[in-house]
């Protein structure tokens, strides 16, 4: 049976290139996006083309993921994975974002994708198997400056990954969490700043380093010898083209030679799960029950 899959923020980046790739590799795919019909119609026209679904979501409103999942599975019959990418990035000194600006992404970072989650998991529950795939970031394994609550959100989405991997694995689904680093993609276009200019301020000649820094990174995305993003599209098709047994729970993508880096923490972080899981007698709960 084709495998249907809903990828969230198919309008640009990352989950344009996904819905791309696993259409023109025999998936059937529902892309989500804001505003379809309106500033993204030329995308959704051309994903249409595809034949890909495309229908309009916002990640950070409870009715509109309601009524956008049930309208994907109207259209496509049944969801086998959930790919949550939709995201947005930020930019600046930690201390200037005030509690709105923490709100705002998390809002879409964490709180999309927990919307997003409970929406399709009774869907998979019901039919006792499903996929889930967080689109997180080597940032949620290590810290950068100036970055600071865009790190805490994919922090925050690798917590929700591990608790969904041992929660759901009995139900047949599951879990997992692609770790894309830098790419040259529209991401930079859309980052949010901080509120409080007044704390930046506070930095004194430090002030501007955040976008210093930020231009900076945008050069090397630019430069001819730049990693392609569709690296992260290839290995979320190679993926699920993977039997679910072997399956890693942590797929790192980075084309700048941290990968040796962040795969050798994630080894140690797997190792402790298995470790601890296996002390407290819930070894069975790391592995996904199959009919």
């Amino acid at each position: 049976m084709t495998q249907s899959v809903l990828v969230t923020g198919s309008n640009s980046g990352f989950g344009y290139l996904i819905a791309n790739t696993l259409a023109d590799n025999g998936f059937t795919v529902v892309g989500t996006m804001r505003d379809p019909q309106g500033r993204n119609a030329s995308v959704a026209n051309e994903l249409r083309t595809k034949g890909i679904h495309v229908i309009d979501i916002d990640v950070t409103n409870d009715s509109s993921v309601e009524q956008g999942v049930k309208t994907a599975l109207e259209q496509a019959g049944h969801i086998d994975v959930l790919i949550n990418n939709a995201g947005v990035g930020t930019l600046g000194w930690q201390e200037s974002f005030d509690i709105d600006d923490f709100k705002r992404v998390f809002d879409i970072n964490v709180f999309g994708v927990q919307r997003m989650t409970r929406a399709l998991l009774p869907h998979m529950k019901q039919r006792g198997q499903g996929t889930l795939v967080q689109v997180s970031s080597i940032l949620g394994q290590f810290v950068l400056p100036f970055l600071g609550s865009y790190n805490a959100t994919k922090y925050a989405v690798e917590g929700l990954a591990e608790n969904y991997r041992v929660e759901l694995s009995q139900f047949g689904i599951q879990s997992l969490i692609v770790q894309p680093g830098g790419f040259g993609t529209d991401f930079g276009a859309n980052l949010l700043r901080s509120s409080d200019k007044a704390v930046t301020q506070s930095y004194g000649e430090f002030a501007d380093a955040p976008e210093q820094m930020w231009a900076g990174t945008e050069q090397g995305h630019d430069a001819e010898n730049a990693p392609s993003p569709q690296m992260v599209a290839d290995a979320v098709l190679k993926l699920l083209q993977t039997d679910v047994s072997a399956r890693p729970f942590r797929t790192t993508v980075d084309g700048t030679g941290l990968n040796p880096v962040i795969e050798a923490v994630n080894e140690v972080r797997e190792q402790a799960m298995q470790h601890i899981y296996n002390a407290y007698g819930m070894d069975a709960m790391l592995k996904v029950k199959q009919s």
